[in-house]
């Protein structure tokens, strides 16, 4: 198998690419299970296409190089020719990176085709069906069907459990801190309870906030009915009212006593006794210090140098996010403070920095905090706790309008549209060479709604530039097929 090369500093980087025809670059963080699955991918197309160079960064590790090439979640991939960048795919999508690869590269040694025929062979059946299976899901598109297939799996998924939870990671590693405090809630109520990570599935995540009406997550149910998110239950556990509604549904309740209390009494007399403990538990002083940083600001973020002088990408690009979201914020530069900086990862249970936190609490990284952003999510947590004042549909509109210069409305994602039209007029953006933002607008029907009202325009896609209406998919194709189409979208 042709070797993935590590890359160690930009200017190694820029060597190696700037030699090859064509270079694919994947950067990776070692904590993201999605980059080591597409990492397995990755190498064996460096089978297939032996003649482009095949590079690995690990994302963290090397800010200088992430910042470089706008990095802000993992995995993600560059393809360059002649170390120029030509292409990008930001996310696990087996199926894009083997299209993009094949594009970049030119036909596999072994085949003539977009999706390579060895990749079956050389990455053996499990990898072939991932990427059969996304080149389906990225091929279909939004009928009736589908989304009544969804729906039902989204059906099963609430009445699998009687008590079920929509949550960011898992029971055992929580992704943000209001999915780790609902956990901590139905631990303490001693209730058994099934849970589905919403950050492995986009079409469960996207079809919950349709399918509930309930726009953030967690989500809690039970005996299939939302009860709701993270305040909501947090309110209802110190009423007493959430063990009411489990009795009043024959949940049976295991009393437990609290683990950590114990664990935290038992401590000095281990320590006495000579035994050894535990690396990872904190001291009552540390964590005290530790729970007074994240709570010495209403939104509290502990980044990796200074608002004015991000020390590496990912704080550059939390700190951005909250800037253009107008958040007052206040900031930790860990890298000043090694106890604070390894303290942290184990109070959160979060492995990496940035980290930002509302009034205590974990919201995520800034993987996390950018699909919010993206996403609306953001703004609207902070006004559902009277951190900003609440935004009105109008105003969301033209911020997400105006979020870029050439902005299209679609259905599905420029990678995966969800309907002809919205795959019409992303192919014609692609082979005029606009750049152009994108939202999906299946998963936000306030704002799929609002901008018919808005646009004084019923159907989608809806194509702006520079915030005004150019149009939908019958006007984008007549511009693409006069020559205007470039043109308008630079004037």
């Amino acid at each position: 198998m042709a070797p993935v090369r590590e890359v160690g500093s930009k200017a190694e980087l820029e060597a190696a690419a700037g030699g090859a025809r064509a270079a694919a670059v994947h950067f990776w963080a070692a904590w993201c299970e999605a980059s080591k699955q597409m990492d397995e991918v990755f190498a064996h197309l460096a089978v297939d296409f032996p003649h482009a160079v095949f590079l690995r960064v690990e994302a963290e590790e090397q800010p200088e190089i992430s910042e470089a090439y706008g990095v802000t979640a993992v995995p993600y991939f560059v393809f360059l020719k002649e170390g120029k960048t030509v292409d990008t795919l930001e996310g696990a999508n087996p199926a894009s990176l083997a299209n993009k690869v094949a594009k970049l590269a030119g036909p596999a040694s072994v085949a003539e085709s977009a999706v390579p025929a060895s990749l079956g062979v050389a990455a053996g059946p499990a990898v072939l069906e991932k990427v059969q299976e996304m080149a389906q899901q990225n091929g279909a598109s939004s009928t009736s069907s589908a989304e009544d297939a969804l729906n039902k799996r989204l059906e099963q998924l609430v009445n699998s459990h009687p008590v079920f939870l929509f949550m960011k990671g898992t029971p055992e590693q929580p992704r943000c801190g209001f999915s780790r405090k609902v956990v901590d809630v139905l631990k303490q109520e001693g209730v058994e309870f099934g849970s589905f990570d919403i950050l492995t599935d986009n079409d469960v995540r996207e079809g919950m906030k349709k399918f509930s009406n309930w726009p953030t997550f967690p989500q809690l149910y039970c005996k299939g009915e939302l009860l709701g998110g993270c305040d909501i239950v947090i309110a209802m556990h110190e009423s007493g009212e959430l063990k009411d509604v489990f009795k009043e549904h024959n949940i049976p309740l295991q009393p437990q006593g609290s683990k950590n209390e114990e664990a935290v009494k038992a401590k000095p007399d281990t320590e006495k006794s000579g035994a050894v403990s535990e690396p990872a538990l904190l001291t009552a002083a540390q964590k005290e210090r530790l729970e007074s940083l994240v709570n010495s600001s209403t939104v509290m973020a502990i980044i990796k140098g200074t608002p004015e002088e991000p020390k590496c990408g990912f704080s550059g690009k939390l700190v951005h996010i909250l800037k253009q979201e107008k958040i007052p914020f206040s900031s930790f530069d860990i890298l000043t403070d090694d106890e604070v900086r390894q303290g942290l990862k184990l109070l959160s249970n979060w492995p990496s920095y940035p980290q930002l936190y509302i009034n205590g609490e974990l919201v995520g990284g800034s993987d996390i905090v950018m699909e919010m952003h993206k996403s609306g999510e953001l703004k609207k947590v902070l006004s559902e706790k009277g951190i900003v004042a609440k935004e009105s549909l109008e105003d969301r509109l033209k911020a997400l309008i105006s979020s870029a210069p050439v902005m299209l409305f679609m259905k599905g994602t420029p990678d995966a549209p969800r309907c002809g039209f919205s795959s019409k007029v992303v192919n014609a953006l692609k082979q005029a060479g606009v750049s152009f933002g994108a939202f999906d607008i299946l998963s936000d029907e306030e704002v799929r709604q609002g901008l018919k009202t808005y646009s004084n325009w019923p159907t989608f896609p809806q194509l702006y530039y520079k915030s005004e209406l150019i149009g939908g998919c019958d006007i984008v194709l007549e511009l693409e097929k006069s020559g205007e189409l470039k043109s308008t979208l630079s004037e």
